[in-house]
């Protein structure tokens, strides 16, 4: 009498589907929060036009920032291109730095320069999730 066998299949590691799950549900909220930023600095909102103001910047720097945080967001949630997503990690973190030494030097409070810190920590996460995932 012939048996049929059954091959078992191998186990789902469920430490590397959440890890999946995490890294993606963490850079798709950033990059969502990143793409917010990138069109309303595009979109030239008066908020935004207020806050370079008080930083003596001039309103067109917003476009040029906001063009970045578009194209920064294409290049982080893009999974070809691995240098490309570097630079953007790295562009993201210099726009963060940059925000919280102005708000700072500026002479404002710690409840604007600290944002940008806030923002860099959750950029730090995704990167570190990035290089545990891409493994």
């Amino acid at each position: 009498m012939n048996t049929l066998e059954i091959t078992p299949v191998p186990a789902v590691r469920p430490k590397a589907s959440r890890l999946s799950i995490t890294y993606w549900t963490v850079t798709l909220l950033f990059a969502a929060l990143m793409l917010a930023d990138g069109i309303a600095g595009l979109s030239q909102v008066e908020d935004g036009k207020k806050a370079m103001a008080m930083l003596g910047y001039p309103a067109y720097i917003m476009t040029i920032l906001g063009a970045a945080k578009v194209l920064g967001t294409v290049a982080l949630v893009q999974t070809r291109f691995v240098t490309l997503k570097e630079w953007a990690y790295a562009g993201f973190a210099f726009s963060f730095v940059g925000a919280s030494a102005s708000w700072l030097l500026s002479g404002h409070g710690p409840e604007l320069y600290l944002f940008p810190l806030v923002a860099l920590a959750m950029l730090f996460g995704t990167y570190a999730l990035w290089k545990k995932y891409s493994r």
